[in-house]
């Protein structure tokens, strides 16, 4: 008989941060990883049972997972790890979560949606940030705009960045930019675009950049035309000509490895004070075929706090759900008010202007 759930990657920065609050949240998880010593220490710490073990035999997840009701995949690059999981997954009927951003893997998950359907499984990716907000915040505005045809999301994260989302970057810096036009995901040069942006804070230049609100937000939305931005500093928006010029480096097999390497032993991740303190934020923007538009930003907490609460969130409702099944994103399942729900996010509607 299923019960529980089991959160794979548990010992990495964000994974900590998700076990902390299911156990705070009495989700009583098992904690588990290929890290055998960070798996078990976790573990210990928290007084939840672990399990140790790799990505890279099916038949040893199936056997990991069969008796859990849902697996929150926190084991980034999830270009490697989700689909692994997700196939144990369906044979099993065990539900299917992650924190991932990446394009690739949420198509992935959406092709396997009939299979999912029929095998009674939710398979429900990008339940952390920055898929979350960015999400929620295309239902709300498409609500304004229903015949929308254009979607429009820029992000600022504040704080800090963690050693797998480091890594996950790095790794997708060789795939270039990618936008949607069309309802189709399509290539584009490295920071193929850049705006302005008002956020709540300041304004500031942003660059197109290939996140997963690419493809979450269409699943969402249905809008077939998805651009998403960063926010940077002028000056390394000067940069964005020598950076594209470079960018063929991070396809070279040795630049690559050393990079990953670089990044996994000289990151950390936000410490406390800048999980309490930092923030994130999102402006987006809907436009019909008409020109006439609808916008709106939100302030969150830091991003990494953030995946955390909606991360866990969304395991405890996939836990108490019935009769749900297939591919899903947040705002699918949890409605894009769900956003709204924690009392230190704000949402604003206003006017943006784009200048190139």
């Amino acid at each position: 008989m299923k019960t529980g759930c089991l959160i794979y990657g548990a010992n990495g920065y964000t994974g900590r941060l998700i076990a902390q609050r299911a156990v705070d949240c009495r989700l009583s998880p098992i904690l588990a990883g290929r890290d055998a010593h960070g798996v078990r220490r976790m573990a210990g710490s928290l007084k939840c049972a672990a399990r140790v073990f790799s990505l890279s035999d099916h038949a040893t997840i199936v056997r990991n997972v069969r008796d859990v009701r849902a697996v929150l995949n926190c084991a980034g690059p999830f270009a490697a790890t989700a689909e692994p999981m997700m196939e144990a997954c369906l044979e099993t009927g065990t539900h299917y979560l992650d924190i991932t951003g990446e394009i690739d893997v949420i198509e992935a998950a959406a092709s396997r949606g009939p299979r999912a359907d029929n095998a009674g499984v939710v398979l429900l990716p990008a339940v952390g940030f920055d898929v979350v907000p960015g999400d929620c915040l295309a239902g709300l505005l498409s609500r304004k705009r229903p015949a929308a045809r254009l979607l429009e999301l820029a992000i600022d994260v504040r704080g800090g960045v963690s050693p797998g989302t480091a890594a996950t970057v790095w790794t997708q810096a060789r795939h270039g930019g990618r936008i949607r036009r069309g309802g189709r995901v399509e290539r584009v040069p490295h920071a193929w675009r850049m705006i302005d942006v008002p956020f709540p804070h300041r304004r500031s230049v942003a660059l197109s950049v290939p996140w997963g609100d690419v493809a979450a937000a269409f699943h969402s939305t249905g809008i077939p035309n998805i651009v998403v931005y960063a926010a940077v500093s002028p000056s390394v928006s000067r940069l964005i000509p020598l950076g594209r010029g470079l960018a063929h480096l991070t396809r070279v097999p040795t630049i690559s490895h050393l990079g990953q390497w670089f990044l996994q032993r000289c990151i950390n991740g936000p410490d406390e004070h800048r999980l309490l303190e930092s923030h994130s934020y999102i402006w987006g923007r809907v436009t019909d075929q008409a020109g006439a538009s609808a916008a709106a930003t939100l302030t969150l907490p830091n991003a990494y706090a953030l995946t955390s609460l909606t991360a866990v969130d969304s395991l405890a409702h996939v836990l108490r759900a019935d009769g749900v099944s297939g591919f899903l994103t947040p705002a699918m399942l949890l409605q894009p008010e769900f956003i709204l729900s924690y009392d230190d996010v704000r949402c604003e509607h206003l006017n943006p202007v784009v200048i190139s």
